[in-house]
């Protein structure tokens, strides 16, 4: 069954393989970089009885060096028969694209972590056929966030490590500091940046706290001028002008040059919304601040 955790996981690293940085650092392999990676199709059936589908399939491809593939896992729980489909996942992409295959499982416990590790082995009396042995992307092997500036600078790392560490002692301090971090990007990067955790908090207590986090964490200081704030109501402003100009231009009026410079320039988030409500009505772009406007 396909769940929130496993679009989460989908999601971050089909779009943001950067987040397996710390695969790359224990291989000791450079750091992942997006261009190296193309995504893959994540069924592995081969007759249609039994469908059989990783959460992602990636292929890593760098200029230079050993090119393979990567197959990422959410596991939220242990799970015998999941651990006897990895062995099957990883055989049929090594026969399928004739390339080694890393299996990564993320995992948001301790305990799910440990047991993900494996080896889990098929054997016959004393004889081993085959082991596999995922890397596990959990508590114990992606850091905690404890700096905003490292969120801004990494937010793909930032956002498994608040997914991956939500069950632990350290939860509430690590999602504040991830939501205080990302509100230093642009509003709809933070936005998406949100939502990713979000999802990837599933069925946790951590997921409330995450949502009220979203609202309160840009106005935790209200009028303080934090950087924080300062970003966030910046981009909120460039929307509601973006929003006045295109209004006016679609119902054909002029727009002058100073119109323009002080729509754009304006931080007032009330006298923009008002100016928004009224661009519909107005008979020229300058009838926007008239007598009686918040700008009069």
């Amino acid at each position: 069954m396909v769940t929130a955790t496993h679009e989460a996981s989908h999601r971050l690293f089909q779009e943001h393989p950067e987040a397996l940085a710390p695969v790359f650092e224990a291989l000791g392999l450079p750091p992942p970089s997006k261009p190296d990676f193309r995504e893959l199709s994540p069924d592995t059936t081969e007759i249609r009885p039994v469908e059989r589908r990783a959460d992602t399939v990636l292929m890593f491809e760098p200029d230079m060096g050993e090119h393979f593939v990567l197959a990422v896992e959410a596991q939220t729980k242990k799970d015998p028969e999941k651990a006897r489909n990895w062995a099957y996942d990883v055989a049929y992409l090594r026969a399928k694209y004739d390339l080694p295959v890393l299996l990564v499982a993320v995992c948001r416990d301790s305990a799910t972590a440990a047991w993900a590790m494996g080896p889990f082995a098929c054997s016959v009396g004393p004889w081993t056929t085959q082991v596999t042995r995922p890397f596990v992307l959990g508590p114990q092997t992606v850091p905690e966030v404890t700096e905003e500036a490292e969120v801004a600078r990494r937010p793909a790392l930032a956002a498994l490590s608040a997914i991956v560490h939500s069950q632990g002692r350290r939860t509430a301090a690590i999602l504040e500091t991830v939501a205080r971090g990302l509100v230093a990007l642009e509003p709809d990067i933070t936005r998406y940046w949100f939502e990713v955790v979000e999802v990837g908090l599933e069925s946790t207590p951590a997921r409330e706290n995450w949502r009220k986090l979203m609202q309160d964490v840009v106005t935790h200081f209200p009028g303080h001028g934090t950087l924080f704030e300062e970003k966030y109501l910046e981009g909120k402003a460039e929307g509601e002008a973006k929003g006045i100009l295109r209004v006016l231009e679609v119902r054909g009026l002029a727009i002058s040059d100073d119109v323009r410079a002080r729509i754009t320039t304006c931080t007032d988030l009330d006298r923009l919304h008002d100016w928004l409500d009224r661009s519909g009505t107005v008979e020229r772009a300058e009838d926007l601040f008239v007598e009686g406007s918040p700008d009069s």
